[in-house]
């Protein structure tokens, strides 16, 4: 099979896997030509990340859940409540960062478990136990921000999570050197990982694409890493926030692609009673999946908090649809089974792209949403023809 016999083979065959950057690469290059190259100027794209992140982190937990064929209503006040929480314990009861984080972020897993407990123990359809979640993380909102309506937050170590920078090394030509530094390494992760993935599967006699297309996708990725870093080291480098999601998207990855747990979640999203019969523990599956839910909600809402530098009523407004949105435009299958950490993170910034090019060209709100719900009905229905066409 000749060289672009293949490309054209292997692009069918993973059309799923490849179209949202298709449509990514699609949205970045029709928005630079329409705002003469402002949209992916350094400072844009470091705004565009840093205010992806917070959903990114929702999407990337929602995935999982979609992934097992549920779906999670209450992250969204969810983590507006748990970022006013934070924002009380460091405001008005002067407690130290590095003990308000990790205390919010174990009430999430409780939360999140409990939400689990309902759907896998009681009985509960999902859509009801979060949406009855959803209306009381509401009320529990409103109830701590009644007195002021916004919790100023003052301290300097947490705010910089959703607006600090990774300091600099040195500068070199008003590059930061330890974020490209960071880029590097990303780089070398990414060539080692694709080297190790291709040698295990010749190892077993599975099929690998050829050497040519292989070093093609090595190079294209690796200049793709290479140059949102550039990019970013013009401006101020990588955020702590873009620190945190690529954290995120790192572990979940892993756990997603290379342990046991990965492989029973999608195997319980695929056929549950089959996952059953094969001595996978669906209960303690479908716990885990929400515990983590509601940890990566409460980090969401770390991150919204620090950002804004404050807690407010309508924190979490909408957060669980645009990390719904994310993970169905990043490849996730509403039959369950199917759903990539990787994609969730594309779709996340598919959407915020979307907003941020119509903000540049002074786009209505009301087309902007319009948009945006045209965008997430077009990537359902790629999804359900993409499944017809396998069947």
């Amino acid at each position: 099979m000749g060289f672009l016999a293949e490309a054209k083979h292997l692009i069918k065959a993973n059309i799923r896997d490849y179209g949202m950057y298709i449509a990514l690469l699609v949205i970045i290059l029709t928005f630079t030509f329409m705002t003469d190259g402002l949209f992916m100027s350094s400072r844009n794209i470091s705004n565009l990340l840093d205010s992806t992140g917070y959903i990114a982190v929702l999407a990337v937990g929602m995935t999982l859940v979609i992934v097992i064929r549920h779906i999670d209503l209450s992250v969204g006040f969810l983590a507006g409540f748990l970022g006013a929480i934070a924002a009380i314990f460091l405001s008005q009861m002067g407690m130290s960062v590095f003990l308000v984080i990790p205390i919010v972020l174990i009430f999430g897993v409780i939360i999140g478990l409990f939400n689990g407990f309902l759907i896998a123990k009681v009985g509960i359809p999902a859509f009801v136990a979060t949406l009855a979640g959803m209306l009381f993380f509401r009320g529990a909102l409103l109830n701590v921000t009644e007195g002021t309506g916004t919790i100023i937050v003052n301290n300097d170590g947490f705010n910089a999570l959703g607006n600090g920078f990774i300091p600099s090394l040195m500068e070199i030509n008003g590059l930061h050197l330890l974020s490209l530094l960071m880029g590097l390494a990303g780089i070398l992760l990414y060539i080692y990982s694709e080297i190790s993935n291709r040698r295990n599967k010749a190892k077993y006699g599975f099929e690998v694409v050829s050497f040519k297309i292989f070093i093609v996708k090595l190079v294209f990725v690796s200049f793709i890493i290479g140059y949102i870093t550039w990019i970013l080291a013009g401006y101020n480098g990588f955020s702590w926030t873009v620190v945190i999601m690529l954290l995120v998207v790192v572990i979940y990855h892993f756990l997603a692609t290379k342990t046991v747990l990965g492989r029973n979640i999608y195997a319980v999203g695929s056929n549950p009673e089959a996952a059953h019969l094969s001595g996978i523990n669906v209960t303690k599956i479908t716990l885990f999946v929400f515990g983590s839910m509601g940890m990566l909600a409460a980090l969401s809402g770390i991150l919204f908090t620090s950002r804004l530098q404050s807690a407010t009523t309508t924190a979490g407004t909408l957060f669980e649809l645009d990390a719904i949105a994310a993970a169905y435009v990043g490849g996730v299958s509403s039959a369950g089974g199917v759903g990539k950490v990787t994609g969730a993170i594309i779709g996340a910034i598919v959407m915020a792209s979307l907003s941020s090019g119509m903000n540049l060209l002074g786009t209505g709100i009301s087309y902007q949403y319009m948009i945006r719900g045209g965008v997430l009905a077009l990537a359902v229905i790629f999804d359900v023809m993409t499944r017809k066409q396998r069947a």
